[in-house]
């Protein structure tokens, strides 16, 4: 017997018997759903097939392309230094020779967590065993005038990264709206094109939130050193747009500064909105889970920006919207969905290229007491410390130091206090503290 799947955009996968007697036991074999079409998807699939799952895989991604990683889509992708090829996380062939269902350019539209099946937008249903949600996130629209003008763009997708590197090629003047990890990048990578580039933000510094004020210093001094205009303790209040095509952002202080691109790049939203009509737990604006990424129902698993998992180490529940969880995350829901007992232990890391500046940050440090720095600030050759009243390291930040990443993990996950003098001394090596 035969069972044939269509999977759209010429990816195919068949699974083909010719012995007429087969029976397929339905109660050993099983169906895993995954919802996404990123990363995390993509390695979900992969992690199940890597521990000898032999059921079905049934991938279904919004987006009618293979799953790709997103952070090159502000960095080197908009820099021309890739293209998307470079970071498509498998080929089509891929999909085939491991048997995934893959099912792209198709929405997920309810979860019937009763009768285990998933439905699609022409009604028709997915039955599932196991269900692994990697829904990732949307750009955050806010509710600005003209944000529907030509030229205003966000950035999510690769028809998004798309559209903007197109519009770069003829842009003299760029706006950024939001001065986070997001807009940074594409600031540095407009800036290489040689694009004049403006960036507004509401915040006194860069990347305040995620770095505090001491690093957001060096990013502010980095940007500035490259030409970037740095608009600051300033908002937009409405873009200004002309003939149905935006020419300027109207800021909170009443200046108008001009701009033939605006990219609008003000965070991101979890895609919650299956896990919340399934009536799945929710936390921190995701999906609460624990730490083998199991959601409040046991069939149900959840990985990368919408997971809210309960961390084993720093023992408290957190959501971090970064490339790593996406990266690493599924290899752990893969084992608990068969049946092991996996723990996601990994300390929250992310990284940034922004010009010559190169920077990998692990821990997680929402409040601290001060930021210890070895190394050397003006040249932007430094690991930098967040530690808190004890003297405990709770995060830890390499710029340009591309050894010193391990020794950081290592302080953090010890939890124990550190001389902060030694810590702060380039000639004691961090092996030794």
């Amino acid at each position: 017997m035969g069972l044939n799947r269509g999977m759209g955009s010429g990816v195919t996968c068949s699974v083909e018997n010719n012995d007429a007697m087969e029976v397929i036991d339905m109660s050993t074999h099983q169906t895993f759903v995954i919802v996404g079409g990123g990363l995390a998807a993509a390695k979900g699939a992969e992690a199940l097939r890597a521990n000898d799952f032999d059921g079905d895989v049934v991938l279904i991604a919004g987006e009618d392309r293979l799953p790709y990683e997103r952070p090159p889509l502000s960095k080197e992708f908009l820099a021309g230094k890739q293209k998307i090829a470079d970071f498509t996380t498998h080929d089509a062939d891929w999909y085939r020779d491991n048997k995934i269902n893959l099912r792209p350019g198709t929405r997920v539209e309810s979860i019937d967590r009763g009768a285990k099946t998933v439905t699609l937008p022409d009604e028709s249903t997915v039955h599932y065993d196991k269900l692994l949600l990697a829904t990732g996130s949307s750009s955050r629209r806010p509710d600005l005038a003209g944000i529907d003008a030509d030229g205003v763009h966000l950035l999510r997708t690769y028809d998004e990264a798309e559209a903007l590197s197109k519009a770069l090629e003829s842009t003299e003047h760029l706006a950024i709206v939001g001065a986070g990890w997001i807009g940074l990048e594409v600031a540095a990578s407009a800036r290489g094109r040689g694009v004049e580039v403006t960036v507004i933000d509401p915040a006194e510094l860069p990347l305040r939130t995620a770095l505090g004020p001491e690093m957001g210093e060096v990013f502010a001094a980095l940007h500035r050193d490259h030409g970037v205009d740095l608009r600051l303790s300033t908002s937009a209040d409405e873009l200004v747009v002309e003939g149905g095509a935006v020419t300027g952002v109207k800021l909170s202080s009443g200046e108008t500064v001009s701009a033939d691109t605006v990219l609008v790049a003000v965070g991101a939203a979890p895609d919650v909105a299956l896990a919340e009509q399934a009536g799945l737990d929710l936390d921190l604006g995701g999906v609460a889970v624990d730490s083998s990424l199991r959601s409040s129902d046991p069939d149900i698993f959840v990985v990368g920006d919408i997971a809210a998992a309960q961390h084993p180490i720093l023992g408290e529940r957190i959501r971090v919207e970064h490339w790593a969880n996406a990266l690493n995350q599924p290899a752990i829901a893969a084992l608990a969905m068969l049946g092991q007992d996996a723990q996601y232990e990994n300390l929250p890391y992310f990284f940034t290229d922004q010009y010559e500046l190169g920077m990998e940050y692990s821990g997680y440090a929402p409040t601290y007491d001060k930021v210890v720095v070895r190394g050397d600030l003006d040249r932007r050759e430094f690991v930098a410390f967040w530690v808190d009243s004890a003297g405990s390291v709770l995060a830890g930040m390499q710029v340009n130091i591309w050894d010193a990443l391990d020794d950081v993990k290592r302080l953090v996950a010890a939890q124990s206090a550190v001389d902060l003098v030694k810590l702060a001394d380039p000639d004691v090596a961090l092996g030794d503290l």
